[in-house]
């Protein structure tokens, strides 16, 4: 029989070594972002009851549900007279993280204090088509606050992304809008009823343009008088503040409008008392797709580098409703470490010190040559230094050529004379200098490998 050549499933990734000290990069910059402002790890399981996550995506997210089976064996004793799904299948694979949360804080809704601060890192699976792009299995990181109406939680989510991206180096710009507005456009322009189909819209301006998008509303029925509306709201230019104040004016019929721009003009008020650096401006056409936010939204773009939202969230007002706990409103964001990755990939910010993880080999000669480093190399790793033994006598030139593939900067090679006149004998490999210092000199060899 031949040998099947080893794969993974389609739409998913192995990460190699360089991958992972890149993506861990990311993760480790993100967390402790979030850990200066109170915010603390969760971590959820894997798999959640089908009763958990069905209903909750739409039709179209139930689709894509990865399921699980009972057992391996779970059509062995199927009854033909029940429904089959809860026989063989009552678990599937997270499909993102929000629902569980949602979950996590009504099962343990005695244990937790609000406002509650979570993040969480995790992998999502969604039984999607494969493409460029878009991958079965990939990682979400959010991070929610939730039992707390106060706009210091959009500002501090604000003061998060502006303090991550300026930890990796990328400039970015801050698009902020309000649902409460897009309900506003709604009913100023006349078709309350249509605010899904406008916003739907107005949320493909940048890829379609304003042409486009009032043949699209008026396909879905929105009178022209309203399109015409619409069109003025969206041609606004200047300031965040001149936006609103022009608002206010046309948005006099319109209580749920007004409160929007409120919460904007309060929110803008406190970005600016709190000194946020990166440009942060109220875009109109900003929608965003998912239908459960009632506040706030909010979308990140990288300035440098175009590949579309890098951070993306907003305020939903009862998402734990679901699940048996109503008006209970929270506030959140999530992270695209996928496209952060990209995004530091093409333009270089990637530190050059994550490919290098080992700081110096020890080269081995013989076995007498091998018990006289061990000591140093356990001194060393207890100072905080990334050390490895070759592990076996080899040639010096296999040995080498390990370090050199492994981009290890420093080489120790030493023999019957450095155990004799007990030295240690270092060379960097970058620089080609080379010295000797005493094996008990640990401050000194630490000097010279810093």
């Amino acid at each position: 029989m031949a040998i099947q050549k080893p794969s993974i499933p389609k739409g998913t990734r192995d990460f190699g070594q360089a991958d992972m000290s890149r993506r861990n990069y990311i993760f480790d910059t993100i967390r402790s972002v979030f850990r200066t402002f109170g915010y603390q790890e969760i971590q959820t399981p894997s798999m959640e009851n089908l009763s958990t996550l069905l209903g909750k995506y739409g039709e179209e997210g139930d689709k894509l549900l990865f399921r699980i089976l009972n057992s391996g064996d779970a059509f062995a004793n199927v009854d033909n007279s029940k429904p089959l799904t809860p026989q063989v299948c009552e678990k599937g694979l997270r499909y993102d993280l929000t629902v569980p949360f949602a979950r996590y804080v009504v099962q343990h809704q005695n244990e937790i204090s609000f406002p509650f601060k979570r993040f969480q890192i995790q992998p999502v699976w969604r039984a999607d088509r494969p493409q460029k792009g878009r991958y079965r299995e990939f990682y979400q990181c959010d991070v929610d606050v939730i039992g707390s109406r106060s706009q210091v939680n959009e500002l501090e989510l604000v003061q998060m992304v502006d303090a991550v991206f300026g930890k990796l180096g990328v400039r970015v710009k801050i698009h902020i809008n309000n649902r409460k507005v897009l309900t506003g456009i709604a009913e100023i322009a006349g078709a309350p009823d249509k605010v899904v189909d406008i916003t739907v819209a107005i949320d493909k301006l940048d890829k379609i343009g304003l042409e486009k998008v009032k043949e699209e509303m008026a396909e879905k029925g929105i009178p022209a008088a309203g399109i015409a509306v619409i069109e003025k709201i969206l041609s606004l230019q200047g300031s965040s503040a001149h936006k609103i104040g022009a608002m206010k004016a046309l948005f006099e019929a319109s209580e749920t409008g007004l409160k929007g721009l409120e919460e904007l003009e309060e929110l803008f008020g406190l970005i600016e008392a709190a000194g946020v650096k990166a440009p942060v401006e109220m875009d109109l056409s900003l929608a965003r797709g998912l239908n459960y936010y009632t506040g706030a939204i909010f979308e990140v773009k990288a300035q440098d580098w175009e590949i579309g939202s890098i951070c993306g969230g907003g305020r939903y007002d009862n998402l734990t409703g679901i699940f048996g706990l109503p008006d209970l409103s929270g506030v959140g964001i999530s992270f695209g470490a996928d496209r952060i990755y990209d995004v530091l990939t093409g333009l270089g910010l990637f530190p050059s010190a994550l490919e290098q993880s080992t700081k110096l080999l020890f080269a081995v000669m013989g076995a007498d040559e091998l018990r006289y480093v061990l000591p140093l190399a356990k001194a060393l790793r207890e100072a905080g230094v990334a050390v490895e033994v070759y592990p076996e006598a080899t040639k010096l030139k296999k040995q080498f050529d390990y370090a050199q593939k492994k981009a290890i900067p420093f080489i120790s090679i030493n023999g019957s004379s450095e155990i004799e006149a007990g030295t240690v004998n270092l060379k960097n490999l970058v620089s080609g200098e080379q010295k000797a210092f005493p094996a008990n000199d640990i401050n000194s060899i630490l000097d010279f490998l810093s």
